[in-house]
């Protein structure tokens, strides 16, 4: 299978660590959405990333949908979610949460840098930095409530959406983003980070000249 767009999106970085993780072999394709946006759309005419190409030729699209996926063709029955339905939701809460703050991010970012200085609305600016911060803000609490294991054989689709969504804030909109704040996602980033699937996968490559701009 391969999986098509760049590292510095979360959403193709989540989808990339976890098939690492979970020993599936793919092929990674580091195309932007912007820079190189019609090599891409040769590739899916709704140029949307992360794109999956599986073997038999099905496009699928959007981490969660591509992560469903994964989940139910792995071929050593090891599963990132947890199976108990309490351990699911609080999963699924922590997921929304990460997922909330990389989407606002992402938001904030394409506000800073494609939206002319004279145009961008600050009332819009400041209620979606609001939401990152809240997101975040939640997210610390539900990381000192119940930590996940961070190691390779252990880590969950928790502990790998959760790193990622931090290292997105952090490397994007880094004033949303004080370590004081948040100690307990400061930790469990540079434990994901030392890990070898963060390691092969990192934000910054590889592939073509990064936008700094993730794409869902």
């Amino acid at each position: 299978m391969k999986l098509v767009g760049m590292l510095d999106s979360p959403y193709v970085r989540r989808v990339a660590v976890s098939l690492h993780t979970l020993g599936i072999p793919f092929e990674h394709q580091a195309l932007s959405v912007f820079s190189t946006f019609e090599a891409f759309r040769q590739l899916n005419p709704v140029v949307k990333a992360p794109t999956l190409i599986t073997d038999d030729g099905t496009l699928l699209v959007d981490s969660t949908l591509i992560l469903d996926h994964v989940d139910h063709v792995r071929p050593n029955g090891r599963s990132l979610m947890p199976r108990a339905p309490s351990e699911r939701t609080h999963a699924l809460r922590v997921l929304g949460l990460a997922l909330a703050a990389c989407d606002k991010t992402v938001q904030l970012v394409y506000e800073r840098n494609l939206r002319p200085a004279d145009r961008r609305y600050e009332p819009w600016l400041t209620r979606v930095a609001g939401q990152i911060d809240a997101a975040l803000t939640l997210l610390e609490a539900e990381i000192r409530r119940v930590p996940p294991a961070i190691a390779p054989e252990t880590i969950d689709q928790r502990g790998i959406t959760v790193a990622v969504t931090w290292r997105c804030v952090r490397d994007l909109a880094p004033d949303r983003a004080p370590e004081s704040a948040y100690p307990a996602l400061v930790e469990l980033s540079r434990c994901a980070e030392a890990l070898p699937a963060f390691q092969a996968y990192p934000p910054d490559g590889p592939g073509v000249a990064s936008d700094g701009l993730g794409a869902r």
